[in-house]
């Protein structure tokens, strides 16, 4: 049998990973064996007792998709958790009227309250930077100077994989992982849109990294209340006639009974 050579994605060629369509179906994923057989993590492994979760979220909603479960998972055993919000997610609907960026701007950072306190998180700080949704060389350049006052020795830092396929993920993933390698923390990537343009197998993805956290039923059922707090993602615009922006195939991907973190 011929020797299959990972083929990594790169900077230059985001087109590799372009989001279109309705993506890779949930049925096609859950019919890959090596899925629900990836090593298991407990979240105890991730952010040991002393550590600090810093949860880099590009956008609203970004830290509950990709982490929901680790955190309420984390607040249970006693971590302390950040969670840095990039922007306010104000891009998310082009051209509407009935969601303004002023009123996205508002509404998206009162969701992400009431979905982390679904999850029933303690000793959670939230720091919201305000960034321009849409628009990445700015979120890199200012996330690694906000990153460099805010991570302190002892963090275990986690956001979206720096090849996520989403501009605003990739920008964030590289600023994170930068921060991270310069103070010497561990730096954990979540990959969250790459289940839409990736396929089981796909060498662009570093499956060997690739972790399962398992999620118990209260916490899974938790974690999919809290996502049900994003309305404004998941109700289609009138005004646009636009789908749901998190429609439920891709919510399907989002919200297993586990989450996959990268190592």
């Amino acid at each position: 049998m011929a020797t299959v050579t990972p083929r990594a994605p790169t900077d230059e060629n985001p087109a590799d990973r372009a989001i279109s369509g309705e993506g890779t179906p949930e049925a096609t994923w859950q019919g890959w064996t090596r899925l629900n057989a990836l090593p298991e993590v407990q979240p105890a492994e991730l952010v040991p007792f002393g550590g600090r979760a810093v949860v880099v979220a590009p956008h609203p909603d970004d830290e509950v998709l990709g982490t929901g479960g680790l955190l309420a998972r984390l607040s249970e055993i006693s971590r302390q958790i950040l969670i840095v919000a990039v922007t306010d997610g104000t891009a998310s609907h082009p051209d509407s009227a009935e969601w303004p960026p002023e009123r996205l701007a508002r509404v998206r950072p009162q969701e992400t309250r009431a979905a982390l306190q679904r999850l029933h998180l303690r000793q959670v700080q939230v720091v919201r930077l305000g960034l321009q949704d849409g628009a990445p060389a700015r979120i890199e350049a200012s996330l690694s100077g906000a990153l460099s006052e805010l991570l302190q020795p002892g963090d275990i830092v986690f956001t979206t994989w720096r090849y996520d396929g989403h501009p605003d993920h990739e920008a964030a993933g590289r600023a994170v992982h930068s921060a991270a390698q310069a103070l010497d923390l561990p730096c954990v990537e979540v990959p969250l849109w790459t289940w839409h343009w990736a396929s089981p197998d796909d060498t662009r993805v570093p499956w060997s990294r690739a972790r399962r956290i398992v999620l118990d039923g209260a916490t899974h059922a938790r974690k999919l209340r809290a996502v049900q707090a994003f309305r404004s993602q998941l109700d289609p615009d009138a005004t646009t006639g636009q789908a749901p922006v998190l429609p439920e195939h891709v919510l399907a991907r989002l919200t297993r009974p586990f989450e996959v973190v990268l190592i």
